[in-house]
């Protein structure tokens, strides 16, 4: 396990990219989810610094009455589509965000970069991918590259953007996942308290709660609250920057209700703890958290945790493993103290837990009380 400490920051402490790397078996990325939500393995990470191995139905017996679950009903959509330009050659885009009922921003991939004006053509699901099917040409939806935003291509389509994603879109599997979208991923790679079309990406860690340990939870007198925050295309996007001060977030769209506001500031008076499912429901109540107080409302966040950040309001997470280098590895570390991460994650690749999206979970605690 080569994830370092704060103490090997360089002279200053800036953080470093490297200082987040570490070595992962590949067989240990899990390629299917567990065979039910709840048959997966959760690692405890408690506030002592002790590591146990657990089950998700365990979860149950770590709630008391009056804490608050915090969820993100974020639903992901049909984000990504194959297609081909006028030339024949291949095009594969990501849907991050829907600018209009026309027109949206995507990441592309293709041979050369699409200039302005760029015809492109989506083929239904299904549909031949081949250049030779003299039929392919003449099916699917029509698209023109509009221009370009960093890293995002501005795209326009001939129909309706949600036409085309529900008939030529496929969810959108993270890149380590090595098999087309199947009818049980279309289920799987969804949480059961999916609400708000808009994410490219599932929030990973609400993939382990089924309806019966929600209801459990609530039976215990858990408050189970929810705010949306919809994952971009970012998430799937390394971080380049080796000087962390250099990497800019991606901005992500996030709401959080005000009976969810008003919850979480009530419980925390009351001394109850906050345990937020994911960490995209840390980055949503952290962004909107002002002295103190979570505000409702909602609005776009670019906010990048790393070891050193004041947390407000978290005081518990129930997240995945994640990926090395990842300004999502950086976020734990930062929740939960980056030699407790250093030696959880040493522990789950010794005990050959199942890492990333389909894989097992982690239980933290907040390393300090704010």
């Amino acid at each position: 396990m080569q994830l370092q400490s704060p103490d090997a920051y360089p002279a200053g402490g800036e953080p470093r990219r490297e200082q987040f790397e570490f070595d992962l078996p590949p067989e240990l990325i899990a390629q299917h989810p567990a065979p039910t939500r709840e048959a997966a393995r959760l690692l405890h990470l408690a506030r002592d610094g002790g590591v146990h191995d657990r089950r998700i139905p365990d979860l149950l017996d770590t709630f008391e009455a009056g804490d608050v679950l915090v969820i993100n009903d974020t639903r992901v959509i049909k984000a990504r589509l194959h297609g081909r330009k006028a030339s024949g050659g291949r095009v594969e885009i990501l849907i991050e965000r829907a600018l209009g009922a026309y027109r949206a921003l995507a990441l592309l991939r293709t041979s050369h970069v699409p200039r302005p004006g760029t015809p492109l053509r989506f083929h239904p699901a299904g549909a031949a991918r081949d250049a030779h099917d003299a039929c392919a040409e003449h099916r699917g939806f029509a698209a023109t590259v509009q221009g370009r935003q960093g890293d995002l291509f501005e795209i326009e389509f001939a129909d309706p953007l949600d036409t085309v994603l529900e008939s030529a879109g496929e969810i959108p599997l993270p890149p380590y996942i090595r098999h087309a979208p199947a009818a049980a991923d279309a289920d799987r790679y969804q949480t059961v308290y999916a609400r708000e079309p808009g994410a490219v990406a599932a929030p990973t860690a609400g993939l382990h709660l089924g309806p019966g340990l929600l209801e459990a939870l609530r039976g215990r007198g858990v408050h189970v609250a929810p705010i949306t925050l919809h994952v971009g295309a970012g998430t799937f996007q390394p971080v380049r920057a080796e000087r962390l001060a250099d990497h800019r977030m991606h901005a992500e769209r996030y709401s959080v209700p005000e009976p969810t506001a008003a919850r979480i500031n009530a419980a925390r008076a009351a001394g109850r703890r906050i345990v937020a499912v994911g960490t995209t429901s840390v980055r949503a109540l952290e962004s909107s958290t002002r002295e103190g107080a979570v505000l409702p409302g909602a609005g776009e966040t670019r906010l990048f945790i790393l070891p050193g950040f004041r947390f407000q309001v978290v005081d518990r997470l129930l997240t995945n493993f994640h990926l090395p280098g990842s300004t999502l590895l950086m976020l734990v570390c930062a929740f939960a103290g980056t030699e407790r991460i250093r030696a959880a994650y040493r522990h789950a690749v010794q005990e050959r837990y199942r890492f990333f999206s389909y894989g097992d979970a982690m239980l933290l605690e907040r390393e300090t009380a704010p």
